[in-house]
């Protein structure tokens, strides 16, 4: 059995849009998102398999929108790992809006959908 030398380490890197969570300085993970006006726009989180059942996504999206608020932004969860993660943890909920058609229709024309 191997064991992780390091706490795994959430970083954001603003110029990919994403969180990335590393785990002895490899990338295992990460959560995808858009910025409009005020709202930081979640759609994609990830955990590499070589990495699942470590709680590793759970980790990352706490750290991201522990993030968020600290920058004074509000959350949209279009990504449902995010929308699920975000009905347990109600703690957000001051600051999560809700996933609407015209955020869904600006979102995929952000991505080139």
């Amino acid at each position: 059995m191997s064991e992780q030398t390091a706490a795994p380490v959430v970083r954001r890197v603003d110029e990919r849009h994403r969180y990335e969570i590393l785990v002895d300085g490899a990338r295992a993970g990460l959560t995808a998102y858009r910025d409009r006006d005020d709202r930081r726009v979640f759609f994609h989180t990830e955990v590499d398999e070589a990495y699942a059942g470590q709680g590793l996504a759970g980790i990352l999206v706490k750290e991201a929108l522990e993030d968020v608020r600290a920058s004074g932004m509000r959350i949209v969860p279009v990504c449902p790992y995010v929308a699920k993660f975000l009905k347990k943890h109600e703690e957000f909920a001051d600051i999560t809006d809700a996933v609407t058609p015209e955020v869904l229709q600006w979102l995929d024309a952000r991505l080139g959908r």
